[in-house]
């Protein structure tokens, strides 16, 4: 089963907080993991920020970086191709979401996902409209 993870989801994987079980729980259990390219840089940017503010060590973050540098060696790195484009200049039309957000759901399109697990409740929605089968953490 492909499972496309966004990047407050599998942000989790390395951050333990609410949803952290549950995201370890769905990348046992899928086939292959699934993410944006835009997702690479939107995490190691949020551990930068917390390595800012003190809440990880240098080690830690390095740790992290070299851990999901690891963790997506196999996965499906759905790169932003003009359909990804496509899909995700239509799904504002029809849903409330952000820039960022529409990109995600765009490229779980593409990539023919079919689960997509998110932090983010308003992406939730939108993925249900689009027909995924969709975990909220």
């Amino acid at each position: 089963m492909r499972v496309y993870f966004d990047s407050s989801a599998f942000a989790k994987r390395y951050i333990d907080e609410a949803g952290t079980a549950e995201e370890l729980a769905w990348c046992e259990r899928a086939s292959e993991l699934a993410l944006s390219v835009v997702a690479i840089p939107e995490l190691i940017s949020a551990f930068c920020r917390l390595q800012r503010e003190g809440r990880i060590t240098e080690t830690q973050y390095q740790i992290i970086k070299s851990d999901l540098m690891a963790d997506i060696a196999d996965a499906l790195i759905c790169d932003t191709t003009p359909q990804v484009v496509q899909y995700a200049v239509k799904t504002p039309e029809s849903h409330l979401l952000r820039g960022m957000d529409a990109i995600h759901l765009g490229a779980a399109l593409a990539c023919a996902a079919e689960v997509f697990v998110s932090a983010d409740a308003r992406q939730c929605r939108a993925a249900e409209g689009l027909g995924f089968q969709v975990v909220a953490l």
